[in-house]
């Protein structure tokens, strides 16, 4: 048996054979995740069974009856199980009075048929508006004639704001609320004139806003195709400026230590500080620039293959154009989950059987274990997320493998993309589980200590502190550096149909045999895809300047050039993400490409002429060096033979 209940097939000298010897990979965990996925439909049920859902879309009181519903006796409950179907909407007694901590307003709540759409200042009023509009604020068990004084508390507090009911939802809302915090939020707003201009600059604009959104989605689009275009010239001028600007701060530095020490005066102990902090300055970054200079300097030749990888990945947005909309089909699942995932957790805070409290009120609650749902529903959350981004991983890989490995391009499939999609539901679906569910266990124990840490804000000593912050820190690295072995291992089972620790620990060989190659790629190209991205945030930003420059009804232009940049910059990450993850895919095939092929007749290399060329380079700087060593040695033993 391999790792982790892998198979005995992948033995340490197993040849790589792309697209052969297809099989399903770790069912057992995908047995688990479909049981994990049932359990969630369970929770759903539960919540739906015990009326939760009735309760949170209509509304109940505070004696555990049902608005606009026929209710059934509670137990000790005196005012439960009426008639309340002409009663539709929820109206509080105190809707300031709200709990930030559970999320929900402390008051006593009742079913009214109507609500009061104007002040009411006196139980007077409150009267005047049972009579006249039959919706009746105070106890079910009162009658108009008691709204008095004697019975105040069985009655709203006053002033009763007018209010109107939330559409769907059937909740009174005070339409001018008394609340201090949100009348404190509306004197800011109304006094504010800054704030006044920005929010009319945001609603003027809102079609410049849309627009400008749109096109940055186009420009996305476009430098997805173009950039193998641009590469080799973002790639030279990344490494004139790293140059100019690594040697350049250097030398200023150890010009104003130098300047410095010149002008030293022996009394003054701030300026000694400033002359030896300089000092340590100037030999840092001058360490940190011979590392840097002589990594680039080894690095040289192999920028060329991430040249040639981006040119490559170009070409394969060409043949496979489907991909380009991979970003879109994953943020749709994921919005459609997490609106389910929502709708269920406000489900289960309405769910439960109705317990009687010690103010004589009905609340209701999950006893026993089921009071635990909400954590197996966030683990769900979680795992599921990384489940749908990991399924668009290996639809990429996928699709990319099947370009990379056909000789003749023109004999790909129809769309590849959807092969890819088949490919994954019909045997990797265990392997895209099992990698999903590792990272879950990792954002978990991190999510936790984050809570613990905002919940100890002020309150613990520095030593813990230091503790919990270091603990994080160290997760988060973990969780970077599983994500990245996820993303070869799902690159690995896409070429070689293996399970997922098969996977992992083939690709980790490979990127081990080819390190330096690796750091090139990951540097040099991610830097490259920055570079694109504020690009487009840059271009985006530009030409949003000068469209509002024609709108003369605000002057602030602050939130609606923010809200076009970040959304350029958000599109442009979502894009360029999936043009990374291309190029990671590229990388890996190229790299098995080279370790088992060497363009001799039966074993011809699958890469494109661009990478070819590469390889040609590279050979013939290695025949050079070859042969300078061999005339190097051969001259040395004719100096000692003389």
């Amino acid at each position: 048996m391999g790792c982790c209940g892998c198979g005995g097939e992948e033995g340490s000298d197993r040849q790589w054979k792309p697209l052969e010897q297809r099989s399903c990979t770790d069912v057992l965990w995908l047995l688990i995740f479909i049981l994990f996925c049932v359990g969630m439909a369970i929770i759903c049920g539960f919540a739906i069974a015990s009326g939760a859902a009735q309760r949170l879309v209509f509304g109940y009181d505070s004696y555990g009856n049902i608005c606009g519903h026929k209710n059934t006796k509670i137990e000790d409950i005196k005012l439960s199980g009426y008639d309340l179907t002409d009663r539709k909407n929820v109206f509080f007694f105190e809707p300031c009075n709200w709990d930030t901590l559970k999320f929900k307003i402390n008051s006593v709540a009742l079913c009214v048929s109507k609500c009061p759409e104007m002040d009411l200042n006196s139980l007077e009023d409150v009267r005047n508006f049972a009579n006249n509009n039959g919706s009746y604020l105070c106890r079910y068990d009162l009658k108009v004639s008691e709204y008095t004084s004697k019975h105040l508390k069985s009655c709203p507090k006053l002033p009763v704001k007018s209010s109107k009911p939330i559409p769907f939802f059937h909740r009174c809302v005070p339409m001018d609320s008394g609340c201090t915090n949100i009348k404190a939020l509306a004197t800011f707003v109304s006094y504010n004139s800054v704030l006044q201009r920005v929010i009319t600059g945001v609603m003027t604009s809102k079609e410049i806003i849309v627009g400008l959104c749109l096109m940055s989605l186009v420009l996305s689009m476009l430098l997805m195709v173009i950039i193998r275009y641009i590469s080799k010239v973002l790639i030279w001028i990344l490494a004139i400026l790293t140059i100019i600007g690594s040697v350049g701060g250097t030398a200023v530095l150890w010009w104003l230590y130098a300047d410095h020490k010149k002008s030293l005066n022996v009394d003054d102990e701030v300026a000694a500080d400033n002359v030896k902090a300089l000092l340590v300055y100037a030999i840092v970054a001058t360490v940190i620039t011979v590392i840097l200079l002589l990594l680039m300097l080894i690095m040289r030749k192999r920028v060329a293959l991430t040249i040639a990888l981006f040119h490559v990945a170009g070409k394969v947005f060409t043949h496979i154009p489907l991909l380009i909309f991979q970003s879109l089909w994953t943020f749709l699942a994921l919005a459609f989950f997490w609106v389910y995932w929502i709708a269920v957790l406000l489900l289960l805070a309405t769910a439960g059987n109705p317990e009687k409290k010690s103010d004589g009120y009905v609340e209701f609650k999950v006893s026993g274990p089921l009071q635990y749902t909400w954590i197996y529903h966030l683990v769900g959350l979680i795992w599921i997320s990384e489940f749908i981004l990991a399924c668009q991983q290996m639809t990429i890989a996928g699709a990319v493998v099947t370009y990379y490995f056909t000789r003749d391009k023109h004999n790909l499939p129809a769309t590849p993309i959807l092969s890819s999609m088949c490919r994954l539901i019909k045997y990797h679906l265990g392997t895209v589980a099992k990698g999903s569910f590792i990272i879950t266990l990792v954002k978990i124990p991190r999510m936790i200590l984050v809570y613990i840490h905002s919940q100890l804000q002020g309150k613990e000593n520095a030593c813990a502190k230091c503790m919990l912050k270091s603990c994080m820190c160290c997760l988060w690295c973990l969780e970077k550096c599983l994500l990245y072995l996820n993303r070869n291992a799902y690159i690995a089972s896409a070429i070689n149909g293996t399970s997922f620790c098969t996977s992992a620990k083939d690709a980790i060989m490979i990127l081990v045999e080819n390190a330096m190659r690796v750091a090139a790629i990951n540097t040099v190209g991610d830097f490259v895809l920055l570079l694109g991205k504020l690009l487009i945030v840059l271009i985006t930003g530009f030409v949003g300047i000068i469209l509002l420059n024609y709108q003369r009804d605000y002057t602030v232009w602050v939130l609606p050039l923010i809200i076009i940049c970040l959304f350029a910059f958000f599109v442009s990450h979502c894009f360029l993400s999936i043009y990374e993850m291309v190029v990671d895919v590229l990388f890996l095939c190229f790299a098995v490409d080279c370790k088992y092929n060497d363009g001799s007749p039966g074993r011809e290399y699958y890469m494109d002429k661009s990478l070819m060329e590469f390889m040609d380079d590279s050979k013939k700087a290695m025949r050079s060096a070859t042969g300078n060593v061999a005339e190097m040695r051969s001259m040395a033993s004719g100096a000692g033979n003389a």
